[in-house]
């Protein structure tokens, strides 16, 4: 593992938090727990990427409230969700809710690792997106209003004709701005420019 990954298990179970801390420990992850879905709640706004190992049934707040609660905010760590030995029913219910898989226990390192190796290329992948986003938006930042609206007509299917109909502008002066506009983003052809827009989030309704 060349990088430090990180895992939260959230189960009631003392037994449980410490065998799993203690397993994953001694395979090169770190490992905090968290006794209840509460305090895991409290918690994750605060917390950097990992992968999230979450028991279904403990008291107060059970598993799949946390899901729930979880999918109401930017919450983007994957969660693998434990559930009782034959109890398909809760777990695919889990994945509904935003679990990214799920493992029965009692489980052992021949399962759990996988899940865990499958769930932090999930996270390894976003993270990347979201990077690539940035970037790309970054490059969004040197534009002026005017260049900007161009693109984001430009991102939308609109010609050149209809972009100054709406600005208010006459075509060659589109031009113009789309020229500059492509000559501050570095890049020769249209497809180019619009891809950069479109990984930035740029569209109509932006």
């Amino acid at each position: 593992m060349s990088v430090e990954q990180r895992v939260y298990i959230v189960d009631d179970d003392a037994a449980v938090r410490r065998s799993t801390a203690m397993l994953l420990r001694t395979r090169g992850y770190l490992a905090d727990s968290y006794a209840s879905g509460l305090t895991f709640l409290e918690a994750a706004p605060s917390l950097g990427p990992g992968c999230v190992l979450l028991d279904v049934r403990m008291p107060e707040i059970d598993g799949i409230a946390v899901l729930e609660r979880l999918q109401a905010t930017d919450f983007k760590s994957p969660i693998v969700v434990m559930t009782a030995h034959g109890d398909i029913g809760t777990a695919v219910t889990a994945m509904r809710r935003g679990a990214h898989n799920f493992i029965e226990k009692p489980f052992d390192h021949a399962t759990i690792m996988p899940a865990l190796e499958e769930a932090f290329a999930l996270l390894s992948k976003a993270e990347s997106q979201r990077l690539t986003a940035a970037s790309a938006a970054l490059r969004l930042e040197c534009l002026t209003g005017r260049e900007r609206d161009i693109l984001e007509g430009l991102a939308a299917g609109q010609t050149n004709k209809m972009i100054a109909i709406k600005l208010g502008i006459s075509p060659r002066t589109v031009e113009i701005h789309r020229a500059n506009m492509m000559e501050k983003l570095h890049v020769s052809t249209l497809p180019a420019a619009l891809r950069i827009a479109l990984v930035a989030g740029l569209g109509p309704s932006s």
